[in-house]
């Protein structure tokens, strides 16, 4: 097991008056670094045996969440948080395995729908069972008071990072473009 920093009752008491990047100060990115890594290893190890990755788990996730129509790409990369290269490869190896399939969109001739297979809803059926125990394994360490007011002000949090991403510049010195 890996040894946690432990601060002393000083540190605590003084937390507000040290800089935000105080040696043993707690940190927001190294913290949900750590609990995003260790939840994704744990789901990752979980669903290895399904030849799914989370990724591609929530891949599926989304698209079955969503309108029946499906989802365009873009809309798919927006829904994940994630990046348009990784979700495009991600699609591509899904297509191939029969998971889901792309199909013109009747507003737009660039773009496409993306919808799932019988497969897919199959293979997330499966990864399901498994995804709905992990979330309350987890945050069983809280009490059952705290857990939703957990979750609400994690939620908060991501879009406050979200926010501060779509106002800070891609390039130094540039605008805070949207590609």
């Amino acid at each position: 097991m890996r040894a946690v920093p432990k601060t002393k009752p000083s540190d605590e008491t003084q937390a507000g008056r040290l800089p935000v990047d105080a040696p043993g100060r707690r940190r927001l990115p190294l913290l949900l670094r750590r609990a995003w890594y260790g939840l994704n290893q744990a789901f990752r190890r979980r669903i290895a045996h399904l030849g799914l990755t989370p990724d591609q788990y929530t891949v599926l996730r989304t698209l079955r969440e969503s309108d029946r129509r499906g989802l365009t790409q873009r809309a798919l990369t927006d829904l994940m948080s994630s990046d348009p290269n990784t979700v495009a490869s991600l699609l591509e190896r899904m297509e191939s395995a029969g998971w889901l399939e792309r199909h013109p969109h009747e507003q737009d001739a660039r773009a496409h729908r993306i919808r799932l297979r019988p497969a897919g809803r199959r293979k997330f059926a499966a990864a399901r069972r498994l995804a709905a125990v992990l979330q309350p394994e987890v945050l069983a360490c809280l009490g059952d008071d705290q857990r939703e007011a957990f979750l609400k002000q994690l939620e908060q949090i991501a879009d406050a990072c979200r926010a501060a991403a779509e106002r800070s510049p891609r390039r130094p010195g540039g605008g805070a473009e949207r590609s």
